[in-house]
């Protein structure tokens, strides 16, 4: 029997809902009512390349064993779904009508996904010894996360790249690097074998006779999402200069000693969170990907796009830190950069 997920986020969730449809589960898109609307009529598009393959392949929702379809937040009813996906950047969950739907979804004690870059506040509530109060000026609004039980909110490392082309329509997600989604498990049993169920049947999937790329994996370590935080502040975020955006290639490339220590130096607040080296991805590997990494990131782009919020990951780790006795003078710099670059697209 199928499973059904709602997520929330027609863009990055897109990605996960391929991969679920392609694995035989319905899934509801939440999404602004034009975005519903085209969804509803013609579907989703995904293109990836598969591994050994020189032009890639583009994966239609309609032709998949799994059900899609796509709905405005006020029409969803969390009680008719399995798990809730949360695909939305971090601001965009203040916007009321998705605040209505959060607020259902928490009453209803459904188990949710996170595969945003910034973690639930409900999540971190899971980190033994971790002072959430002092993160909550990182969030565009904290609230939103007040209703979760912790123990219903886990968190997946959304390591795949992937964006919507501009000069493709709505529906259209294309995915530059194909790695794959690492979650935690959650706190219930119940809950964990919907989230193992779903990771087997996505890896079994085949496209004429061949495996897809983008699976999901899932670790019993709270800490293994963490990992994209050293590649966020090395790279994703130091795109964001005071002139103009730049490549996240050139980022970390420009001064790859001074992207070693910072990656070096987010790893040590992870750690003293209580993760393990095995829970980290090596700067090596980071630093071999960034070098296709050939575009600003998201958050880059939607700076210099006049975004008075974007996802804040660089002040939520330097937060973190702090609450640790651990300061980073190129990390402030960087959390300075993107506060004067917000405030400036706010006063505009």
């Amino acid at each position: 029997m199928s499973c059904r997920i709602v997520i929330l986020g027609a863009s990055y969730g897109s990605l996960l809902s391929t991969k679920l449809l392609m694995a035989g589960h319905d899934v509801t898109l939440v999404c602004l009512p034009d975005e519903a609307e085209l969804i509803n009529a013609a579907g989703t598009i995904v293109r990836i390349t598969l591994k050994g393959e020189g032009e890639p392949r583009l994966i239609r929702s309609g032709e998949q064993p799994g059900r899609l379809d796509a709905k405005t937040p006020d029409e969803v009813d969390p009680d008719e779904y399995d798990l809730v996906g949360l695909a939305m950047q971090e601001p965009q969950f203040r916007a009321p009508p998705v605040w209505g739907l959060m607020k259902k979804i928490a009453e209803a004690g459904k188990p949710c996904l996170s595969i945003m870059n910034m973690p639930p506040l409900a999540y971190l509530r899971r980190i033994p010894g971790l002072e959430t109060e002092a993160l909550r000026h990182c969030y565009t609004e904290p609230k939103v996360w007040d209703a979760f039980k912790p123990d219903c909110v886990t968190l997946c490392s959304p390591d795949p790249q992937a964006f919507r082309p501009p000069e493709e329509s709505l529906n259209f997600l294309h995915v530059g690097l194909p790695t794959n989604f690492k979650a935690a498990t959650f706190a219930s049993e119940a809950h964990n074998a919907i989230l193992n169920r779903l990771a087997e049947d996505v890896a079994s999937v085949r496209l004429d006779g061949q495996d897809v790329p983008v699976k999901l994996r899932v670790h019993d370590s709270l800490f293994v999402p963490f990992a994209k935080w050293s590649m966020l502040l090395t790279g994703n975020y130091r795109a964001i200069t005071p002139d103009a955006p730049r490549s996240i290639k050139e980022a970390v490339h420009s001064d790859i000693e001074l992207s070693r220590e910072i990656y070096a130096w987010v790893d040590s607040v992870a750690a003293r969170l209580g993760a393990s080296p095995d829970d980290s991805v090596p700067f090596e590997k980071y630093a071999r990907a960034a070098e296709s990494l050939l575009k600003p990131s998201s958050a880059a782009r939607a700076a210099f796009a006049g975004a008075p919020h974007i996802e804040r990951v660089d002040k939520l780790v330097q937060a973190i830190g702090k609450t640790l006795g651990l300061e980073n003078a190129t990390v402030d710099d960087t959390v300075e950069i993107v506060d004067a670059r917000l405030a400036l697209n706010q006063s505009d």
